[in-house]
């Protein structure tokens, strides 16, 4: 295994730099799509594109059981250094990266007598979308296990720790429109002003609880109202929110609670609240039997002073959409400790490249682990 990756890692360094040099946002990851497709077009596996999305699957093997791998493939578009653009500040970068050297380093041995190996290259998991985009195209609906991985920050794990499992939470986001009619300002008493209903929304999103065991946030985290007529009490305003909660359930709780203090408000001031789900990412759902194979491979691969315990985090990832739609498949992410720091999301985001190769050799082993299991 360690001569094997040693063949493969100067081209694994080529292909972390390209991926990192060229950045797409969701759904426009068109040139990363085509770069992978040359990359693999090469190699003795089938390739799977759509017409009307950007991503791929490769697969290797054939028959029982269906084993599959997930790497997410768009980057942010945030402000760095002035500039907005599209910015590999999440890692998926490097999750590709892994995913591929997992491919490589299982073709140099030969693909499976018995199994499928499928590698899932996902768009638009920032929108909360690709997840559920492959599952309608049917890509695990024969899937008997699924496998993803994601870095960590360092606040969660140190460089060389790895941990089986992510308990990631459920996060949802809003846009809401208030619509009522605009009034001048010698006569407040002719509509309900706008700024002040979206004050009180606020006010009462602070004032939302559920059941304190699970953790929870809602937040309004953008409101507009008003033009450059400052002689005009403004009807209309749209705002945006954030919530979070580790459980699904705990997200309904928190949904329920939102859409009555619209209510609320809509019938006391007299004005329209309507408020749309703009992106919905569930809480994840960890198999058992899948966690354990990843806990074994971590042990048998870097030894167990490495292993830490299933990672819960506040953060979300649409890889548990799969578990969703499909509950008999066996699923779980491998926690990638990197010294990853400020933080995910931050423009500066940074990483010790030098997980790659151990997180390579755990989700190899992961994969042979599990074909020998589903045939003993």
């Amino acid at each position: 295994m360690n001569r094997t990756y040693k063949t493969i890692k100067p081209m694994l360094q080529k292909i972390y730099r390209h991926l990192h040099q060229h950045p797409e946002i969701s759904w426009k990851e068109y040139k990363t799509t085509e770069y992978l497709k040359v990359l693999l077009k090469e190699l003795n596996c089938r390739i799977r594109t759509f017409e009307d999305m950007t991503g791929l699957v490769a697969e290797i093997g054939s028959g029982r059981p269906v084993i599959a791998v997930r790497a997410d493939m768009d980057a942010l578009w945030q402000e760095v250094d002035g500039e907005f653009r599209a910015n590999h500040s999440c890692g998926h970068d490097a999750h590709m990266t892994i995913v591929l050297g997992v491919l490589f380093t299982l073709l140099q041995n030969g693909a499976p007598s018995q199994g499928t190996l499928r590698f899932i290259f996902q768009p638009a998991e920032e929108k909360g979308e690709g997840a559920l985009a492959i599952v309608k195209k049917g890509i695990i609906d024969d899937v008997d296990y699924l496998y993803g991985l994601h870095l960590r920050p360092i606040q969660e794990l140190a460089h060389g720790q790895f941990s089986p499992a992510i308990q990631h939470g459920a996060s949802r986001s809003l846009e809401g429109v208030i619509t009522g009619e605009d009034a001048h300002g010698a006569r407040p008493h002719l509509n309900a002003n706008a700024i002040q209903v979206g004050c009180e929304f606020f006010q009462h999103l602070n004032n939302i609880y559920i059941d304190p065991i699970i953790p929870h946030s809602v937040k309004m985290t953008s409101f507009h109202a008003g033009g450059e007529s400052m002689n005009i009490i403004p009807g209309n305003a749209t705002f945006s929110i954030d919530m979070r909660a580790q459980t699904n359930e705990g997200m309904e709780a928190l949904m329920d609670k939102v859409n009555r203090v619209a209510r609320m408000l809509s019938e006391y001031h007299g004005v329209e609240i309507d408020i749309s789900i703009t992106s919905d990412v569930v809480a994840a759902v960890i198999n058992e039997e899948a966690s354990q194979i990843m806990q074994e491979a971590i042990i048998e691969t870097v030894g167990k002073e490495h292993l830490v315990p299933m990672i819960r985090t506040t953060g979300g990832d649409d890889f548990h959409f799969y578990s969703i739609k499909k509950p008999s498949m066996k699923a779980t992410m491998l926690a990638v400790g990197c010294d990853l720091e400020p933080g995910l999301h931050h423009p500066k985001m940074t990483f010790n490249y030098e997980a790659i190769e151990p997180s390579v050799k755990i989700m190899v082993q992961v994969l042979l682990k599990t074909l020998e299991r589903y045939q003993a």
